[in-house]
């Protein structure tokens, strides 16, 4: 069961997307270095097609993307509820997920995200902005994962 501690409404998540990021609870991927080590319980509210309603009912009108921070415990209900906000709102809002594993769960569909962020958080490479970084962030399109992480990297 998913469940999620806070939201918010950011700008840098996913480029050019004005993005409700729902950061889950219950990471079991213990990043040394974790900007959220408080997610690594599981705590927070149940997150499910009732709880996200009232979160798109709340922002939907405001946002252009729904972005899944976390859930790496319960990859198949991530991907679940980003199919759901596409066919709830017609694919008028996009989806994506900020996963810390190394590679796509086998048994989800991308064709349900429109980003996706793969890769645990190695302290010493840094983020998605650092040129040395082990994550990747893709964009989907055709079914197909396009690396764009260049984007996030600062240019010197």
């Amino acid at each position: 069961m998913l469940r999620y501690v806070n939201y918010d409404v950011v700008f840098q998540e996913i480029p050019g997307e004005i993005t409700l990021a729902i950061n889950l609870s219950n990471c079991p991927n213990r990043c040394k270095g974790c900007h959220s080590p408080y997610l690594m319980e599981n705590v927070g509210m149940i997150l499910n097609r009732n709880s996200l309603d009232e979160l798109l009912d709340k922002y939907g009108g405001a946002i252009t993307c729904v972005c899944f921070m976390g859930g790496d415990a319960s990859p198949k209900e991530v991907e679940e509820l980003a199919g759901y906000v596409h066919d709830k709102t017609g694919r008028r809002l996009k989806t994506g997920w900020y996963s810390g594993k190394p590679a796509l769960s086998q048994d989800c569909l991308i064709e349900h995200f429109d980003y996706i962020k793969l890769g645990p958080y190695i302290e010493h490479l840094g983020g998605l902005d650092s040129v040395t970084t082990n994550q990747r962030f893709y964009r989907v399109y055709n079914r197909a994962m396009i690396d764009v992480t260049e984007g996030f990297q600062k240019k010197k």
